[in-house]
């Protein structure tokens, strides 16, 4: 039997009929056509599916869709605002953080979270941060650098 719940993502809501087994992770993609969240594991062990619910990184192949009513879901598709890059997408491009992109979202999606809630993390903080998120092509070193460089230029910006 489908539920009609009402999700709010990206700052728009949507009316959706989900199944009470449905992943928020099968309705970003299915229902809502955000292909931007990716389905890896579907375990929440890789991270590629790493959404920021409530201001917190989850596993949205672990999050209930109808759990998620009534929670503001944010998505890569929602980071950059008015055309312009998050300062921590930039710094992905700018340091070479990026290489399959697969893992690129849940990362870029973990690294605003902990730089929303911290903004001058210690590298230590970072790795931390971004240790639910797996990466087969990078070695981690650039994405490091790149969100302790995107934590820099944000407190520029704000200073």
């Amino acid at each position: 039997m489908k539920h009609l719940i009402k999700l709010t993502v990206n700052g728009q809501e949507y009316e959706v009929a989900v199944e009470p087994n449905r992943s928020l992770l099968d309705v970003l993609r299915d229902d809502l056509e955000l292909t931007g969240t990716k389905k890896g594991c579907e375990t929440g062990d890789c991270g590629a599916c790493t959404v920021i619910l409530d201001g917190k990184p989850v596993n949205s192949c672990l999050v209930l869709a109808v759990s998620a009513k009534d929670k503001d879901i944010l998505t890569i598709e929602g980071v950059a605002q008015g055309g312009k890059l998050h300062p921590v997408q930039e710094a992905f491009i700018n340091y070479g953080a990026i290489q399959c992109g697969y893992c690129t979202p849940g990362m870029i999606l973990s690294a605003k979270a902990l730089l929303d809630e911290n903004p001058h993390p210690t590298e230590w903080e970072v790795r931390e941060a971004i240790a639910g998120n797996l990466c087969r092509c990078t070695g981690y070193v650039k994405i490091v650098q790149a969100i302790l460089a995107a934590a820099e230029e944000m407190s520029r910006v704000t200073a």
